[in-house]
């Protein structure tokens, strides 16, 4: 009977203990796969490099919805210490190894992009402006309600912010909360969800896209 006992003991361990294993292997597998995808595009790579992709987020698909378009998240690459980073506004503001981050996208998917005269505008010492622009931000936290005060922050509020105080340039057009399509019951539901009844529809912003999408940049991958 004990055996019987012991038996069964082990085998729902181990039942529940399978998709926790199952998770890691997942997670493990599709870090191992961007890795890989990485590696092609090292060479390719520039400090000061913006990076975009589909953020799998509980706020994304609003995100989406609102600025028409699958572009949900952004960053910007730095090499350290041999390895390509990721910083970028998530909670808090902080870096990451780009194989993780390109991991943590929807479908291992994302967009390189680079200022159009990087070659003549990002010399070291603007780079080094570029980094320390960033480094102020550090640690705060992410801005869930989009507003542009420099308390709390939000991904594309970020690097926009670290690119004019660096270099002058604005890389792509700000809009008022208003100008997004804000129709979606989705992204209703989130704008109640974060602001109540009081909107601020007069609230400066830039999203992922109008980046993505700016003359200023060239596509790199």
């Amino acid at each position: 009977m004990r055996r019987v006992l012991l038996l069964s003991l082990l085998f729902a361990l181990a039942v529940a203990a399978y998709p926790r294993a199952a998770r890691h292997f997942k997670r493990y597998q599709t870090t191992e796969a961007a890795t890989q995808t990485v590696a092609t595009i090292i060479p390719r790579l520039h400090d000061g490099d913006l990076i975009f992709q589909t953020s799998q987020s509980a706020q994304s698909k609003a995100i989406q919805l609102a600025t028409h378009s699958a572009y949900s998240h952004c960053g910007i690459l730095f090499q350290k210490n041999g390895e390509w980073r990721v910083f970028e506004a998530v909670q808090p503001v902080s870096e990451t190894s780009l194989a993780a981050w390109v991991a943590r996208g929807k479908d291992g998917q994302f967009v390189v992009k680079r200022l159009r005269d990087a070659v003549t505008v990002l010399t070291p010492p603007v780079l080094r402006k570029l980094r320390a622009a960033g480094e102020q931000y550090r640690g705060r936290d992410y801005d869930l309600y989009f507003g542009w005060s420099d308390e709390r922050i939000y991904c594309s509020e970020l690097i926009w912010k670290m690119y004019q105080q660096a270099t002058g340039r604005e890389i792509g057009q700000l809009q008022r909360l208003r100008e997004f399509d804000l129709s979606h019951p989705a992204v209703q539901a989130k704008m109640r969800e974060r602001y109540g009844r009081q909107l601020p529809l007069n609230e400066r912003a830039i999203s992922p896209v109008r980046m993505l999408e700016s003359p200023e940049l060239v596509t790199v991958r």
